[in-house]
């Protein structure tokens, strides 16, 4: 599947911060809650990294698991490693964790000498508002690395809820009844806001980075050392350009109701594992599959080598994207670099989901939810559904 070659565009005439929010994207059910606030303090956003390790208490490196507030993950990262005096290359972690937040996660330090340093941590320059505290540590012979943690689990708690005012909503029961609907149907795994950058500038910088000429090379082993190490400086900008294309045929396939049934030419994820297959048509067997939740449909992350996906699914992909401009242009960039097609599931499992009405005197505005999610997917994602306006408090 090629992109048409995309016009000129003017940057000037586009709204980044409108194209990139995801909040405003169709979903399946009309959440029953008007408004509501998050992140009023980071105590309302709360995630746990799920991470299951046999821990050796052998070997050179240093498993930290710490609680954080107000500090975002690589910045601690440089912390740790000023602390223990070793290379930042040498403090491991499985995944960023956002700043707005309070949040626990694993760190390893590899200590060649098994020393501990002789200071406990206690960095002195952060803020009044950002705390870190060690909460447990062991020795393991092997280093975290990204993508090691397969789940985080949520604890959000929505502050000054109103209510929809349609007859079929507007009251707790309502709000609990379609959190026990989503539980068992899943959610529209869009990807959240926090990929595209404040007011959606990665998209921009995705653009400006598209109309930079790609320079030539001489041999083959220097083209691909270069184009890999394009895509390893620019990744930030190629993956929002591939996750705005995706959002948007996410977006179309909630529209003709296709997000979570298949359609002929599909390519199915198998719940909870990275494996995928094609399959030309639906047939009674794929349609059990989708509805207990055993597989998923997916859509492509936009590059070079979409060659699984066929039929209805193939042409509502091309479509989506030839039928706008930016989509377009951002999929020829994609391509001319030749970053590589993957897919992703177009639903997104909410495991664990429960909810309880805070007792307090404005009990029935503030709710708190909990959940677990796999890792690449968004909290944001599983609230759009819930919340029609959400507002992001001052955590």
């Amino acid at each position: 599947m090629t992109a048409i070659e995309n016009q000129h565009l003017d940057l000037t005439t586009i709204d980044f911060a409108a194209v990139t929010h995801s909040a405003d994207l169709p979903q399946p059910m009309t959440p029953p809650i008007k408004q509501a606030l998050y992140k009023a303090k980071p105590e309302d956003f709360v995630v746990n990294e799920r991470l299951e390790v046999d821990f050796t208490d052998a070997g050179e490196h240093l498993w930290l698991h710490i609680e954080k507030s107000g500090i975002n993950t690589a910045y601690l990262a440089k912390l740790l490693s000023e602390w223990a005096d070793i290379p930042l290359r040498d403090v491991g972690y499985s995944g960023l964790k956002d700043r707005q937040a309070l949040t626990t996660q694993w760190f390893s330090l590899r200590l060649p000498k098994k020393q501990k340093p002789d200071s406990d941590f206690a960095p002195v320059d952060i803020k009044e508002h950002e705390t870190v505290k060690i909460i447990a540590e062991h020795w393991h012979n092997k280093k975290l690395n990204r993508g090691t943690h397969n789940a985080n689990q949520f604890v959000i708690t929505l502050r000054d809820i109103e209510f929809a005012k349609d007859q079929t909503l507007g009251d707790k029961s309502s709000v609990e009844q379609h959190l026990q609907t989503i539980s068992k149907t899943g959610v529209p795994n869009y990807f959240g806001p926090q990929r595209f950058g404040f007011g959606g500038n990665n998209i921009r910088e995705a653009l400006n980075l598209f109309a930079r000429p790609l320079k030539s090379t001489s041999s083959a082993k220097k083209k691909n050392k270069r184009k890999s190490a394009v895509r390893e400086q620019n990744s930030m900008e190629l993956s929002a350009a591939r996750s705005l294309i995706f959002n948007q045929i996410l977006a179309a396939r909630v529209q003709d109701g296709s997000w979570n049934t298949g359609l002929n030419g599909d390519v199915f994820n198998l719940n909870g594992s990275g494996s995928i297959f094609a399959s030309e048509y639906m047939d009674e067997t794929l349609q059990a599959r989708l509805a207990s939740g055993d597989i998923h449909p997916t859509a492509v992350m936009w590059g070079t080598g979409n060659d699984k996906v066929a039929g209805e699914a193939a042409e509502l992909e091309s479509t989506v994207v030839q039928q706008d401009a930016l989509l377009a242009a951002l999929a020829t960039g994609l391509e001319q670099r030749e970053v590589k097609a993957q897919r992703r599931a177009l639903r997104l499992p909410v495991e664990d989901l429960s909810c309880r009405w805070a007792d307090e005197q404005d009990e029935e505005q503030t709710l708190v939810l909990s959940f677990t999610l796999t890792t690449g997917s968004f909290a944001t994602s599983v609230l759009a559904s819930i919340v029609q306006h959400l507002q992001l408090g001052s955590a």
